[in-house]
């Protein structure tokens, strides 16, 4: 009986130290470029995070579910992250191909191609937080254009 309470109680903070350690270290986020190095050499699954610097609940998703220890354990096992701002004016090579945004200067937020191309719905203006998860040939599988919780994100990433 001893035994077993010791051996529960440095379960326990094995445990604990791991959620401390995961969360310390966060996410891995990536740029576009260096997703296309890591897909070459190891092929994973893809979260991309659409975001904007004005957008509160980016903020806020930022703060809880990409904090979070589960969801954050998630993403450095099993997937490619990549934290993008849809306002950036930065050309970015993917695949072979320039994406720009051609909407500078022309619009109030301007978005960027790749997030118009990855996170667009018919009718229905560009929105962030933009969450899109794809497989591991780069197929959409799941696009998520609203605030997710910790647990929320956390169901969708364990698909």
């Amino acid at each position: 009986m001893y035994r077993k309470k010791i051996y529960l109680s440095i379960c326990f903070i094995f445990m604990m130290i791991t959620s401390l350690v995961a969360q310390k270290r966060g996410i891995d986020w990536l740029s576009f470029e260096q997703l296309e190095d890591s897909l070459s050499l190891n092929p994973k699954k893809v979260l991309l995070f659409f975001n904007a610097d004005w957008c509160a609940y980016c903020k806020k998703m930022e703060q809880a579910a990409f904090k979070d220890s589960k969801v954050v354990s998630l993403l450095r096992s099993s997937y490619y992250a990549v934290k993008m701002d849809v306002e950036t004016a930065d050309t970015i090579v993917f695949d072979g191909q320039r994406f720009i945004n051609d909407e500078i200067g022309q619009k109030r937020s301007p978005v960027h191609q790749i997030p118009k191309l990855l996170a667009s719905r018919e009718s229905i203006p560009f929105s962030v937080p933009a969450i899109v998860i794809l497989d591991t040939e780069f197929k959409v599988v799941g696009r998520y254009f609203e605030y997710l919780s910790p647990k929320k994100m956390h169901g969708i990433l364990s698909k």
